[in-house]
């Protein structure tokens, strides 16, 4: 089988109202993750490493720092096709930015006419996995599908949090509940998991284009796919199939990276999934060579570390630090350092997510932070410390602890 015929969209315009104040100036797709990532490198490296060369990125939301990285970071061939094309928001069909999910698809059409494919994969990106699409679109085209929807599988007592589809026994979908109250239907053979929607999915090309096209006749509509082209099609007797997650493999995949998959749109999630890279074995590996994650490279020096007087010592301990940093006479612990951050002597900084071109002041303490990018620390300052200190200050404190100090702020 060929990837040829396929044509990838990825939606890519989401405010990520959650995770403000660090969507405050970019899309949480740009929001930086794991020190030198950014969140939609996830979702670009996966189907790069499953062969699919053929890209759209639909970006609309505070879009600059996004359109940024994928150019300077995302250049294929187009002697050989290949691309990772930009499609801002262009109101090609009205007046209006995108309305959901379905209608930023349907005023970007003309690109699958053009391309003319025969299978479409729309894929969010703003999830943390890895993901061999292939084995989906595999699944697609053995089961004649219409639309395949990709699932993860989640224990039923956590049902209400996501959108759930249920399945029959060939895994054909029969229902989907968004955030039931009551336990939904398991999985076939395992009544202890049921399946949320990982909001991955893969059209056959004129039943998406004939999706569309009566979606944005219905006025009443939310013009989403989960709220109402899955439901339509379903109504409409359409070959539903779900894909299980659970199920797939990716070249170099560990036990415990198997059925990983973060959604990290909160402050907590966000600060918990980078983290949790800090483990001797992660359920996130990023160092595989047979499943390569790239981004940009930046053209910046190695990290140094330096002075060993006394108390002042420079060291990092279970930390993840980026090129072009110096930790100068101060300690880090349990931390991740985008590129070109300071780290002067006698400061401590634990639990933390400190991003680009962060100075962090003489004896400065900081706990269980996250300090955006282009953010001086004074001297003396302590952040992470007392929630109502940190509150009086105007930083975010999340329901977790977690102090979030702005992109550029002033202290």
């Amino acid at each position: 089988m060929s990837v040829d015929d396929t044509l990838v969209m990825i939606l890519a315009g989401g405010e990520g109202k959650r995770l403000y104040p660090l969507t405050q100036d970019r899309a949480k797709p740009a929001v930086p993750f794991g020190g030198r990532y950014r969140i939609i490198d996830f979702v670009l490296n996966n189907f790069i490493n499953s062969g699919f060369f053929k890209i759209k990125v639909l970006t609309q939301y505070k879009s600059d720092s996004l359109n940024k990285h994928i150019t300077h970071g995302w250049t294929l061939s187009p002697f050989l096709n290949q691309y990772v094309d930009l499609v801002p928001a262009q109101m090609r069909t009205g007046g209006s930015w995108y309305k959901g999910t379905a209608d930023a698809v349907y005023q970007n059409i003309f690109h699958i006419h053009d391309e003319n494919p025969d299978y479409v994969c729309v894929f969010g990106g703003d999830h943390i996995y890895k993901m061999d699409v292939w084995q989906m679109l595999k699944f697609h085209k053995k089961s004649e599908a219409d639309l395949t929807i990709s699932a993860i599988p989640i224990p039923i007592e956590k049902a209400g949090e996501f959108g759930i589809m249920e399945v029959d026994e060939n895994w054909r979908l029969t229902g989907f509940v968004e955030k039931p109250k009551t336990p939904p239907k398991p999985i076939p053979d395992n009544p202890k998991m049921c399946l949320a929607s990982m909001g991955n999915y893969i059209f056959t090309k004129d039943i998406l284009l004939n999706a569309l096209e009566k979606d944005s006749k219905i006025e009443e509509s939310n013009h989403d796919f989960g709220k109402n082209v899955i439901p339509m099609l379903l109504k409409e007797g359409k070959n539903v199939f779900v894909y299980n997650f659970a199920n797939n493999h990716f070249a170099g995949m560990t036990k415990r990276e198997e059925g990983y998959w973060r959604d990290v749109g909160s402050i907590d999630a966000y600060w918990q999934a980078n983290m949790d890279l800090l483990e001797y074995e992660p359920e996130l590996n990023l160092y595989s060579k047979d499943w390569p994650l790239r981004t940009f490279s930046y053209n910046y020096p190695p990290v140094k570390f330096i002075w060993q007087e006394g108390d002042r010592v420079g060291m990092a301990t279970n930390s993840m630090v980026s090129e072009g940093c110096i930790v100068s006479g101060g300690t880090i612990s349990r931390c991740v350092l985008s590129p070109e951050v300071k780290i002067n002597s006698f400061s401590q900084v634990t639990d933390s997510i400190l991003m680009e071109n962060v100075n962090v002041g003489r004896y400065s303490v900081i706990k269980k932070a996250i300090i955006d990018k282009n953010v001086t620390i004074p001297p003396y300052t302590e952040i992470g410390i007392n929630r109502e200190d940190d509150i009086k200050r105007g930083f975010y404190v999340s329901e977790g602890g977690v102090t979030v100090v702005p992109k550029g702020a002033k202290l």
